[in-house]
């Protein structure tokens, strides 16, 4: 091996490795070019294995003129690579375009429970009035849910609830959310303006107008000088705010062992408008809910003054509500999670 030789054979190394840089068709293959030509055991290594039979005077030469060959191929590697990832990379952006002037794809909304949003639109109308939504908890003691409620364990009004009892001795699933009267009363000093939704138990066969569970929501005012007549124009206005301005209402006699006097409150038929229809029992009226002046016995319970205080007392079911509002004439729908009826609703 001469001079000469090793040079040319330097020469020919760059020209072959130039043109297959220039050809590398991406950056994989660029980086196995490279470690091909310029690894420790490349080709260009190979070549100048060769130094070493030459004389001594020619080595300087021929490393000079290796320099410069690697110099030039690092070169054209650096050149092309940027090139390759460039249009790599530009190939890569038209691969993952979003246009984003494109529909996106639909999602499905949801949407309330016909029960929770007939509570939200009872809270929101009274709340316009001043009333506060308050919890109460589910579990009850028979002490808060009746006793305290003018209902003694004797009492024939316990009849009216076929109660749900826990393990715990006496207590019980509450038959109704008044119960939480006599929370908000011995918590707060009047004024009091609550509202107290939530979930009820009561063993009852099911049907299409009964159910072993369902919600209520209770209000409850107290305050000096507190009338029946309070609770009429507060009650006109809810009614008509839920069901139109132009819905006649009306007080009936009723019962309720924790309000007297107590009273039932009608609004105008929502299906024949007052003229009779099946719907309402020929009557034209509708029933909607249940109210009355609180029993003084109860605000005692609830550690008020029934000399200076006076308050009223109303129960609803919002399924109740919903139904009159939508038409639906079963409730055993608002239990039975089915598709078909709560999408009706979105």
């Amino acid at each position: 091996m001469d001079l000469v030789q090793l040079t040319r054979d330097l020469e020919d190394l760059r020209a072959e490795a130039l043109g297959q840089v220039a050809v590398a068709p991406d950056s994989a293959a660029l980086e196995e070019l490279e470690i091909e030509v310029l690894g420790k055991k490349g080709r260009l290594t190979g070549v100048l294995r060769g130094i070493g039979a030459l004389a001594a005077e020619d080595r300087p030469r021929v490393g000079a003129v290796a320099n410069t060959v690697r110099q030039t191929i690092e070169a054209a590697l650096r050149e092309r690579g940027a090139a390759l990832r460039n249009s790599e990379l530009e190939a890569r952006l038209r691969l993952e375009r979003v246009d984003v002037t494109t529909p996106g794809r639909p999602v499905r909304r949801g949407s309330l429970h016909p029960s929770i949003e007939a509570m939200g639109d009872i809270a929101r109308i009274f709340a316009q009035f001043g009333f506060v939504v308050h919890e109460s908890p589910e579990v009850e003691d028979d002490r808060t849910n009746f006793q305290m409620l003018n209902i003694p364990p004797d009492h024939p009004a316990r009849d009216l609830w076929d109660t749900l009892y826990v393990d715990v001795p006496g207590h019980l699933l509450r038959t109704h959310t008044s119960p939480g009267q006599i929370r908000v009363m011995q918590a707060m000093r009047p004024p009091i303006r609550a509202l107290l939704p939530g979930r009820c138990f009561r063993y009852e066969a099911v049907d299409a107008s009964h159910g072993f569970e369902f919600f209520q929501v209770e209000g409850l005012m107290v305050d000096e000088g507190t009338t029946l007549g309070d609770l009429k124009g507060l009650l006109d206005q809810f009614a008509h705010a839920m069901f139109g301005a132009r819905k006649r209402t009306r007080f009936r006699p009723g019962y309720y062992p924790f309000t007297e006097p107590s009273v039932a409150f009608d609004v105008e038929c929502l299906v024949c408008g007052g003229s009779g229809c099946p719907a309402c029992g020929r009557s034209g009226w509708m029933t909607i809910l249940g109210a009355g002046m609180v029993h003084p016995v109860v605000l005692q319970y609830g550690g008020l003054d029934p000399e200076r205080y006076q308050g009223f007392a109303f129960g609803m079911g919002p399924e109740r509500i919903s139904m009159l509002k939508h038409g639906i004439t079963d409730l055993r729908l608002f239990m039975e999670n089915d598709l078909r009826f709560l999408e009706q609703f979105r």
